[in-house]
């Protein structure tokens, strides 16, 4: 069963190509260029690199939200392209939970923390427990500040909103704030590839006619048109 995932909830988007529980190959860029510029042209190199079809792709995994709306967008209406075209199912993966799997049995909270602009963030609280990541908060656009309050004991965050608020949990935390590696800090379309092979195990296939992103928020367009 081979899978191609997409990641492009944020600027660091990342395509995977994995057949049954085996990465085949990753591609990785954390450029300015807008993800409509890059993504079809990375597709293509990887397909071609790891001597593979789009027909022989069984199913397509796409990192649903949170995160960059213009970012959620493109890679959804990539995928549903590419399905449609190739007639295979989508399995719609939440970003912060394939974020949260880059750091496998933790013995510590675990923070994916995103950038929502307006002095917020996405973000959610995970603890792995028996092998099984839990989310013990839901995912939420909120203060930092607001967040830190609600968690207790030693926490690794990742992302980028834990960059921009780096010295905000430090103060708030102390000792109890950790960071994640440097390579670590971005989501990864492999982390939505494990994800979505368990969902195709279960059946678990998106709707590509009625799937949308997961915003959490409205975008300014929605609040400026609906007011």
């Amino acid at each position: 069963m081979k899978i191609l995932s997409l990641e492009t909830a944020t600027m660091a988007g990342s395509i995977a190509l994995t057949e049954d529980e085996k990465l085949i190959a990753e591609v990785m860029l954390d450029i300015n260029v807008a993800h409509a510029e890059r993504l079809m042209g990375s597709i293509e190199w990887l397909l071609k690199a790891s001597h593979i079809s789009i027909n022989d792709i069984d199913a397509f995994a796409i990192s649903i939200g949170p995160g960059s709306f213009t970012g959620l967008r493109i890679g959804l209406s990539t995928v549903k392209g590419l399905s449609y075209a190739t007639k295979k199912p989508i399995i719609a993966v939440p970003t912060l939970d394939a974020f949260a799997r880059r750091l496998p049995f933790s013995p510590y909270n675990i923070c994916p923390m995103l950038d929502a602009r307006k002095n917020e963030v996405y973000t959610g609280l995970y603890r792995w427990l028996n092998g099984v990541l839990e989310k013990t908060i839901p995912e939420t656009a909120i203060r930092p500040d607001d967040f830190l309050k609600e968690i207790n004991g030693k926490t690794i965050f990742m992302g980028e909103g834990a960059k921009v608020y780096r010295e905000l949990i430090m103060d708030i935390l102390k000792t109890d704030g950790l960071f994640a590696p440097s390579f670590m800090m971005s989501p990864s379309a492999s982390s939505v590839a494990e994800i979505a092979i368990e969902k195709l195990k279960k059946g678990e296939i998106a709707d590509p006619v009625s799937l949308t992103p997961f915003y959490i928020r409205r975008s300014e367009a929605e609040i400026h048109w609906k007011g």
